[in-house]
């Protein structure tokens, strides 16, 4: 095919089936494991559309995530002819687009706060914070809108206590957040949120280094001392755990709630269960059905290699499309049926490899706490309205809803 052949991508899903992969990614994985398509800049990277493949290829170590390199897909229209300079494109989202050893070395730093003990031990603070928002919920007015009360609150409270970021504050990193996912952001009002919030976390770092707390951020205080840091490098740490700590969780909260009322069999499960490992499964389901990182996890080939029998050559990009990869009928049997009782924690929601994302045990928790308790507070929790007038988070890379008006 010619470029202009070429399916464009990311692609756009169907609007009666918003819970699924595009229709149109369906088809091509039933067509071909691997393939060509175009992004917005014109590139035209490998799509990955099988599951064993994507995972072979996050695994694999020449495959590079480093976004600097030439080839990387990052589909960004830049407003000038050419990518900006080095030195002018502004902070970067912390070590998640590094490689080894320098991603290694970053991430090492910030690990032992996610360890699954020390989670687990910050369940039942989370389970306070789940209680008392819907206390003030059910005491108020309704229908309520799910995602500013309750979905976006828990993560993003959180989140801030986990890294020392005052809750306060949680209007300005929400609103540069959704500036930096969005997909239709302009490249200069991205780096201006960017710009924003490093600056903003770097503030922060500084009267930590001269009052340190008990909080991650904190414990990078003798990093920085000791050199091995700067404070920007600090904060963009920082930035990258913030946006990913509550702008995941939080969609997958309120996008979560309207699958289970949509599919009120597969809530009846939940409503009715105390078993934390139906609980616990649920989770995965929902991860694994929902999968709402939609717009592939992106790397580039720094050497020749095969993939789904194809020959990638260095310097050509790729995308694992993993909410398809999460809908492979190889994998999983009947992949389209949401089934809150299947093994399902083999998804690759949370991607593979050494990039798996460094807080999936806080996000498993706090959606096992939300999950198991959500529906059993407001058993008669119903939308206030109709799916068709719910406003989906098409245009961001983290999928979600904007809004969820529901009512009991």
């Amino acid at each position: 095919m010619t470029d202009t052949e070429l399916p464009a991508y990311p692609m756009d899903r169907a609007a009666k089936c918003p819970f699924d992969p595009p229709p149109q990614l369906q088809a091509l994985q039933a067509e071909t494991p691997i393939t060509r398509v175009q992004l917005a800049d014109g590139a035209t990277p490998w799509l990955v559309t099988g599951y064993a493949d994507q995972k072979k290829a996050l695994s694999d170590p020449r495959v590079s995530s480093d976004a600097n390199r030439p080839g990387y897909p990052t589909g960004m229209k830049y407003e000038t002819a050419e990518p900006p300079a080095e030195e002018d494109k502004g902070p970067s989202i912390g070590f998640i687009l590094m490689d080894d050893p320098e991603h290694a070395r970053l991430r090492r730093m910030v690990t032992a706060p996610f360890m699954v003990k020390r989670i687990e031990a910050m369940s039942p603070a989370v389970q306070r914070i789940v209680d008392d928002l819907l206390d003030e919920m059910l005491a108020g007015p309704k229908p309520v809108d799910l995602v500013e009360a309750f979905a976006l609150p828990v993560p993003s409270l959180v989140i801030s206590e986990l890294l020392g970021v005052p809750y306060g504050d949680h209007e300005f990193f929400q609103e540069q957040s959704k500036l930096i996912i969005n997909r239709f952001t302009s490249e200069a009002d991205r780096r201006g949120a960017m710009g924003a919030l490093v600056g903003y976390l770097a503030k922060l770092m500084g009267e930590k280094m001269q009052a340190p707390g008990d909080d991650l951020l904190s414990g990078l205080v003798p990093r920085i001392e000791g050199g091995e840091i700067s404070v920007v490098d600090a904060a963009q740490i920082g930035m990258l755990l913030l946006i990913a700590g509550h702008e995941t969780t939080a969609n997958m909260i309120a996008l979560g709630t309207l699958a289970l009322l949509e599919h009120p069999d597969q809530l009846k499960l939940l409503q009715e269960t105390d078993d934390p490992k139906l609980i616990a499964s649920a989770s995965e389901e929902l991860l694994r059905f929902l999968h709402i990182t939609h717009s592939g996890r992106r790397r580039v080939a720094l050497e020749d290699i095969e993939i789904g029998g194809q020959v990638v050559r260095a310097g050509e990009g790729l995308i694992m499309a993993n909410d398809i990869g999460n809908r492979d009928p190889r994998v999983f049997a009947d992949p389209d049926r949401l089934d809150l009782t299947r093994e399902g924690r083999n998804h690759v929601a949370f991607g593979f490899g050494v990039h798996q994302c460094l807080g999936q045990p806080l996000a498993r928790m706090e959606l096992q706490v939300v999950y198991g308790t959500l529906y059993k507070r407001i058993p008669t929790l119903a939308l206030a309205g109709d799916i068709a007038d719910v406003p989906f988070k098409h245009d961001a890379s983290v999928y979600g809803v904007y809004e969820l008006p529901v009512t009991w």
